[in-house]
């Protein structure tokens, strides 16, 4: 017994020293990438010395006296709290993951290198205006400042682990075009049409059109389009489909799935695109609010992440220098992308346009480097490129191009039967190309650089005019009492067909005749309305003389926050932060009639008929809160429901997520209660539209009973609908030390899809959140000190800092921080000041 006592004291001891020296260890490994934020630096280049003062929040506030001196200091500031993030945006831009990952991701990097984001950024450059290529190069200057004193683990936590990964790997300099590259990969998170068009191609090859029309439903004209009633364009029907669109056979279907699974896995990496993120922004006209000036609101809906993609900062030119502008940035991006200067506010949600098509080329099959145009047999464009890969060789892979754009096809193929649907003669060999607005030079940095300096509307619509890639719907707000919207972006004009379906790349027919020329694009100045919003719905009726888009957000939330403001006096900062916090579930509006008048003899139908009644009545009816039982339960209702109508028909990748689009099928199949998609196809019944409410509703009491508890009174949304911030790369390694270090949560949410909370989940996979409001801004033009803003995370990218995880609980509740302008309220919320000096 002595023995095994005196064993067990020594096995103690060990773990006690171990768990010490382990701690202490990594305390020095992870405190060391901990920035100064006081006392001063010298940096060789800088004109003058500069500023930073921190708040409590660990926002800087830089203040310069030189445009050069200011951007160093913005891309010194990014380098201190981001580097990592930075530096893991600009290798998914460059197609450069196997660099830092491994073999894992090669097959990402060759998409990524097929679309040429690297090549493209080396041109947009140089053809930049001298100002944009100036401060690009001083951002650029600031940045590598900073790496020239820090490196490995002084640098970010998340370099140990690729050196404890044996993967050797030192960050280059930093380099305008790593900006630029990024950029493009912004366009890519905020484009949606590509993925529908590939859908509605691969579901054509085993349903007739009309069924595969039925998932994908027009816009409802009773909703409100972005353009308000008053505007000649805003009052009208919606835009129908081309019912002359091409139509995609099983053969098409087959080449198409490969690619799909391929930006899946890409997705993965860099958030799941579309319009379903969405966001929300509005501005109400001084004549409806408490101050008599403007007051605007944005809270862009993006990827569930962690670190936030956002980074609140101040720019302030104590000299000369054009500036003086506050907001959110992205870390790698000189300039504010939305916020406010000294007279102007603006936000901005997706435009959504179809700006992506695909085409199906024919290949010659005497000579695989060629492919046809209007009856020529043309070269393709190809350039080879090396993809570093730790731990291993390089890998060269060539990039094949037409006309229209890369191939994304994974191989080349007989097409044996295109299939009478198509409408087009059938190739020998085929490919399929991309072409995207995005995929040409563009002006966006310089588009960002001159809104933070606009002064007055006509200003801010010449810089919104740059803004090629990436459209955005702007709503803008000035210290005049001027309100505004302004859609921007290339938006293609066709020859034929409205985008929706891949068309053939040879005859020439469906080809790109130009751009929907700026002065042309949707805009309202002052409108009767007293206000102006937007939420990733149509914009324009189909009156509107140039096609923007099919595929978008179906209104709920727009229709919920035009009904808000419509009527509403005296609105003030306390009105527009609870309207960003709303979670009234419009899609519950329209299926909860049907569920409660549904026959039953089945008591457990009845009682959650009772519990559904019960949260359809009173001030709190169908708020998707947190704390409220018939919320969890018509979560749960409603998946079963898309479950039951649509997994035995449709292939697994393309099972219901259950955003606006399903919202509006299901809207549409209530009104048909034969239609062939209630049926299941497994069983040996008919199944109609009642028969797959009630078992949704038997089989939503079953769950959350199994998950929840057995007394429906004690059930919680919020234990449920859960937000956990992950790391994109180590908080995803599924190994659980790494995760438990990066990854913070789970938080319990209110909210979620296609509600203007936008707390958004995934009705495929579980009630988790997927997509969130990725910040929250109000702007007082009246008194810009009086603004305020979070966002889901906070500004460091540093585990363990104190400002990693410490807006999260804000957040939650959207109790927004002080967003401070006056440099006196600044300094009196001082946590540090920081002076860059020659």
């Amino acid at each position: 017994m002595r023995a095994l006592g005196r064993t067990l004291f020594r096995l103690i001891t060990f773990l006690l020293i171990t768990g010490l020296v382990v701690g202490v260890i990594g305390f020095y490994f992870v405190r060391r990438s901990f920035p100064v934020v006081d006392g001063e630096v010298r940096l060789s280049g800088l004109d003058a010395p500069v500023e930073i003062i921190r708040d409590t929040n660990g926002i800087p506030h830089i203040y310069a006296s030189t445009t050069h001196d200011l951007f160093v200091a913005q891309g010194y500031v990014h380098a201190q709290d981001r580097f990592w993030q930075m530096d893991f945006w600009r290798h998914i831009g460059q197609g450069r993951l196997a660099e830092l990952f491994g073999s894992s991701q090669v097959d990402n990097d060759i998409f990524l290198r097929s679309l040429g984001f690297t090549g493209l950024s080396d041109v947009e450059f140089q053809q930049l205006d001298d100002e944009s290529k100036a401060i690009l190069e001083a951002y650029s200057e600031g940045v590598n400042a900073y790496l020239a004193d820090h490196s490995g683990t002084k640098l970010s936590f998340e370099y140990a682990t690729l050196v404890l990964q044996k993967r050797g790997y030192e960050p280059e300099p930093w380099d305008p075009v790593d900006t630029l590259s990024w950029a493009r990969m912004m366009a890519w998170d905020l484009g949606a049409n590509m993925g529908s068009e590939i859908e509605r191609a691969i579901l054509a090859g085993s349903l007739p059109r009309s069924r595969v029309d039925e998932l994908f439903p027009p816009y409802p004209s009773d909703r409100p389009f972005i353009l308000p009633q008053s505007s000649p364009y805003g009052g009208g029907p919606a835009v129908g489909a081309d019912p002359t669109a091409m139509v995609a056979g099983f053969e098409l279907a087959a080449l198409l799935s490969p690619t799909a699974d391929r930006i899946a896995a890409l997705n993965k990496v860099v958030g799941e695109p579309g319009a379903e993120i969405g966001s929300n922004n509005w501005v109400v006209a001084g004549s409806k609010t408490s101050t008599g000036l403007p007051i605007l609101a944005n809270d862009p809906h993006l990827s569930i992440q962690m670190p936030s993609i956002w980074y609140e900062v101040g720019l302030h030119c104590n000299g000369q220098c054009p500036f003086d502008v506050a907001g959110f940035s992205f870390a790698g991006v000189p300039g504010v992308i939305i916020g406010h200067n000294d007279r102007i506010a603006w936000g901005v949600t997706n435009l959504a346009a179809d700006t992506q098509d695909l085409y199906v080329e024919r290949i010659n099959p005497d000579n695989p480097d060629q492919y046809e145009f209007k009856g020529d047999w043309v070269d393709l464009e190809i350039r080879t490129e090396t993809i570093e890969i730790a731990g291993t060789n390089p890998r060269q892979i060539e990039v094949r191009s037409t006309r229209h754009g890369p191939i994304i096809s994974d191989r080349y193929g007989p097409l044996d039967d295109f299939g009478a649907e198509a409408g087009i003669e059938v190739p020998i060999n085929y490919a399929v190309t991309l072409q995207w607005t995005a995929l040409e030079p563009g002006r966006l940095v310089r588009s960002v650089l001159g809104v933070n300096q606009a002064g007055d509307w006509d200003e801010f619509r010449t810089a919104v005019g740059m803004w090629d890639i990436a459209g955005q719907n702007f709503v803008y707000g000035d210290i005049d009492g001027n309100i505004g919207y302004q859609s921007s972006g290339l938006v293609p004009i066709r020859s034929s067909s409205d985008g929706r379906w891949p068309s053939s790349g040879w005859d020439g027919s469906t080809e790109w005749t130009g751009f929907v020329p700026f002065e042309s694009m949707p805009t309202v100045f002052n409108p009767p309305e007293g206000f102006l919003h937007s939420a990733n719905q149509h914009v324009v009726d189909s009156s509107f003389p140039y096609f923007l888009a099919f595929d978008l957000a179906y209104g709920y939330r727009g229709d919920r926050i035009v009904d808000v403001l419509d009527g509403a006096v005296d609105i003030d900062f306390a009105f527009i932060a609870e309207l960003q916090r709303d979670s009234r579930n419009l899609n519950a509006e329209l299926v909860v009639p049907a569920l409660l008048s549904l026959a039953t003899d089945k008591p457990v139908v009845g009682d959650a008929q009772h519990l559904l009644r019960d949260w359809a009545r009173g001030e709190d009816a169908f708020q998707q809160r947190a704390d409220l039982p018939g919320a969890a339960l018509y979560a749960s209702v409603w998946r079963h429901i898309l479950r039951l109508t649509f997994h035995d028909e449709l292939p697994e990748r393309f099972w219901p997520a259950g955003g606006s689009r399903w919202s509006e099928v299901i809207v549409d199949l209530l009104e048909q209660p034969g239609n062939k998609w209630w049926d299941i196809a497994s069983t040996s019944d008919v199944e109609r539209r009642d028969d797959i409410l009630e078992l949704s509703l038997l089989a939503a009491m079953a769950e959350l009973s199994d998950e929840l508890g057995d007394d429906p009174a004690g059930w919680r949304w919020g234990e449920l609908h859960t937000a956990t911030f992950r790391n994109a790369t180590f908080g995803e390694s599924g190994f659980a030390p790494l995760e438990w270090l990066f990854n913070r949560g789970p938080y319990e949410v209110d909210g979620g899809s296609s509600i203007v909370n936008a707390t958004s989940w995934d009705a495929s996979e579980s009630y988790e959140v997927v997509a969130v409001p990725s910040m929250r801004m109000i702007i007082d033009l009246s008194n810009f000190e009086r603004s305020r803003s979070v966002h889901p995370t906070g500004q460091s990218g540093h585990i363990y800092h104190d400002h990693y995880i410490d807006m999260a609980e804000s957040w939650v509740v959207n109790d927004l921080h002080p967003m401070h302008w006056e440099h006196a309220a600044i300094a009196a919320d001082a946590e540090g000041t920081l002076v860059l000096k020659p």
